[in-house]
């Protein structure tokens, strides 16, 4: 028998499940109209891929998320894209989102389904996408991708496979019935979850209130090493964490994920859509609703198409509209009040409640909070709510945080046991809200910083390669301003070698022609050879005579000796001179006729 551990607070609200367990599953009537919103699990929203006036098939993709965490949208019928717009959907605050809206045409024709019964000879990940193409998310909680969370990190082994059948939320017996009708299609999903994630132990959590759904799980899993353990009800013993600890005894870590203890949960509407998927190519196009409260006459379980408006679903099961009070989408403690009934079903759509005004009356005022501490008894996840609520209503949202706000997981015993009708749930959903906002904010200006810090990386960079190339450029101007000099300094001594040659040339003929010229000027200008010879015979001839007066004025001791001396002299100097011009005269006879050779 499975060993069991009992949490930490909780409550036992009335569970008014019987109203809806009194008939079988019903298909609800096919709609005139589907909204099919866009975004219908956690992660990026879809993105339609048909346009208005297109024919769709039964099963045929009509969205899908390109890029980020995210699955897509099948048509669940045949029939025509009337528009694509924003409408309402099933949001706490009545929010507006993008939406595919499908006309049925009445065939109901499936489009092309690949089923693969013998998954076990295919790829693990071929599989996980093929639930992932599917449109598989979770179908009890956030709606968080299935593909994603059965893809757990290699340095995290699941060890034990848990399938949550507690269904602790009061009215709400979509799983009970489910279980009930359709046991063998949940352990075939399951058996599939089993192999590819190979846990160690793989365990059906029931809570004792569920008899018949025990008995039914008990026989499917029949001959199998499936466990069905039965739990004792406890509200919220079907939260995530809490059912971990009533079957292990583990806790999560704050902050963490069951994966980060070798655990991992899937609801009862999840392994049936995996089942459906692989045995028989079927995407996720519908699923069980619960549509009860005292303000319908025939209260049960209907099996619904995704985007049904819930004006079908409660038309379905024959609403009283003077009774009805409040309309609520889910349950008692975790949902919230629908503004109209136009939104349509979605993945995670479990349940309608038409309440009456005695079924769930207004809340009573709030009141001051008395600091009885029974909100800290009921926390399941043994917080601090008391704290939480005064930090939350004061907007000190950082106190909050740090006392673990985010470990709250909404399930409303607080606001329940609250002798002061505090709606603590809401200032938490208020906090959480404001966090995220402050969080997206701070991520946004960081990135914007990011972005900017890089922008002035990549000038600055650019700037240094500018400047380096600016400085590479004139470096190598310079360079060539050098090189162009130096072959100009270079031709330049060339050229004024060459022309300080010629120069040279020039002034030597220059030379040689004036010398030539004056030869022959002198020439023609030196005097006759004859007449010189005869000028020089002339003086020597006087000498001759002078110097034989001399010899006869010495004999005679004449007094004219010394006169006679000088004529001889000046008559010798005329002798000298004579005989030079001579000597010159033909020295110059003889250059003439050289240069002109």
């Amino acid at each position: 028998m499975t060993q069991l551990w009992d949490f930490a607070g909780g409550i036992h609200p009335a569970e008014n499940k019987h109203q809806s367990t009194t008939r079988a599953i019903r298909n609800a009537p096919m709609p005139e109209r589907l909204i099919l919103p866009l975004q219908q699990h956690i992660g990026v929203p879809a993105e339609a891929i048909v346009e208005p006036g297109q024919h769709v098939l039964k099963g045929e993709k009509i969205a899908d998320v390109v890029d980020g965490m995210g699955v897509p949208v099948h048509a669940p019928t045949s029939g025509t894209v009337e528009n694509i717009a924003r409408l309402p959907v099933p949001h706490p605050s009545g929010m507006e989102d993008w939406c595919v809206i499908l006309i049925p045409d009445g065939d109901d024709r499936w489009g092309e389904r690949t089923p693969t019964p013998d998954y076990r000879n295919h790829e693990r990940a071929a599989v996980l996408d093929a639930i992932r193409n599917a449109g598989i998310s979770g179908m009890g909680g956030a709606g968080f991708p299935t593909d994603i969370k059965l893809r757990p990190p290699k340095d995290r082994k699941v060890s034990t496979l848990i399938l949550n059948g507690a269904e602790c939320e009061p009215y709400i017996t979509a799983d009970d019935m489910s279980m009930r009708e359709r046991a063998d299609e949940i352990v075939d999903g399951l058996k599939i979850m089993a192999w590819l994630l190979r846990p160690e132990r793989c365990v059906v959590a029931i809570e004792d209130n569920k008899p018949e759904a025990v008995a039914a799980m008990v026989k499917a899993t029949d001959g199998t090493q499936i466990e069905v353990a039965v739990i004792p009800t406890k509200y919220p013993s079907g939260g995530e964490k809490q059912l971990i600890h009533v079957l292990t005894g583990m806790e999560v870590p704050s902050g963490g994920i069951p994966a980060d203890i070798g655990v991992m949960c899937q609801n009862v509407g999840t392994a049936i859509a995996v089942g459906r998927a692989i045995l028989r190519g079927e995407p996720l196009i519908s699923r069980v609703v619960t549509i009860t409260g005292e303000a319908v006459a025939e209260p049960g379980n209907l099996d619904s198409l995704i985007g049904t408006p819930v004006t079908d679903l409660l038309a379905a099961a024959t609403l009283q509209e003077p009774r009805l009070h409040r309309l609520v989408l889910g349950g008692p403690m975790m949902g919230y009040t629908l503004n109209t009934a136009e939104v349509p079903v979605v993945k995670t759509s479990n349940c309608v409640i038409a309440a009456s005004a005695q079924e769930l009356p207004d809340p009573a005022p709030e009141q001051a909070c008395i600091r009885c501490g029974m909100c800290a008894e009921a926390c399941p996840m043994e917080l601090l709510p008391q704290q939480l609520f005064w930090y939350s209503k004061a907007g000190e949202f950082e106190k909050a945080e740090h006392l673990n706000l985010f470990d709250c997981i909404e399930c409303g015993a607080c606001s329940y046991v609250c002798p002061s009708s505090i709606p603590l749930v809401q200032y938490y959903r208020f906090a959480k809200g404001e966090i995220r906002v402050q969080q997206a904010e701070q991520l946004k200006a960081d990135r914007a910083r990011e972005r900017f810090e890089a922008r002035q990386a990549r000038l600055d960079r650019e700037q240094q390669e500018k400047e380096l190339r600016r400085q590479e450029r004139a470096k190598a101007a310079a360079e060539a301003q050098a090189r162009k000099q130096a072959e100009a300094e270079q031709a330049a001594a060339e050229t004024g070698a060459q022309d300080e040659r010629a120069a040279k040339a020039a002034l030597v003929q220059e030379a040689l022609a004036r010398k030539k010229a004056k030869t022959t000027e002198a020439a023609a200008e030196a005097p006759d050879k004859a007449e010189l010879e005869k000028q020089l015979a002339q003086a020597k001839s006087k000498l001759e005579t002078m110097q034989s007066m001399l010899e006869d004025a010495r004999a005679q001791q004449a007094d004219n000796v010394e006169k006679l001396e000088r004529a001889v002299a000046k008559n010798h100097d005329r002798v000298t001179r004579a005989e030079k011009a001579l000597a010159d005269a033909n020295a110059a006879a003889s250059s003439a006729t050289q240069s002109t050779d």
